[in-house]
């Protein structure tokens, strides 16, 4: 039973840092998300990995790996979206690619 509260725990904090990270797919921006933030998270969940695994803690090392991918995935949105704002600010003609994104923000 006690193992449950932990399962639902991690099925709860999972959905939430999902719909984040579809948030900010969606929205076609990454402004004001630090790269620090998932960089941080990545590093800390690696940790966390390594010791759950020492462990046996299979509710926390599963948690971790599932926070793994979707903090490598935020990161790699992060980068997504500013390379692609980088090159519609350096190319004018890229205005199209502006004005949809700026649909989605609003």
């Amino acid at each position: 039973m006690i193992e449950w509260i932990g399962w639902l725990s991690s099925f709860i904090l999972c959905l939430t840092i999902a719909k984040q990270v579809h948030k900010q797919w969606s929205a076609g921006t990454s402004e004001g998300v630090s790269k620090w933030l998932y960089i941080g998270q990545v590093a800390s969940n690696v940790g966390f990995i390594i010791y759950s695994a020492i462990l046996k803690n299979w509710v926390f090392l599963a948690t971790s790996a599932v926070l793994l991918m979707s903090n490598l995935l935020g990161l790699l949105i992060v980068f997504y979206h500013r390379r692609r704002q980088s090159r519609i600010s350096q190319d004018p003609s890229l205005t199209d690619l502006r004005m949809s994104s700026n649909r989605k923000q609003a």
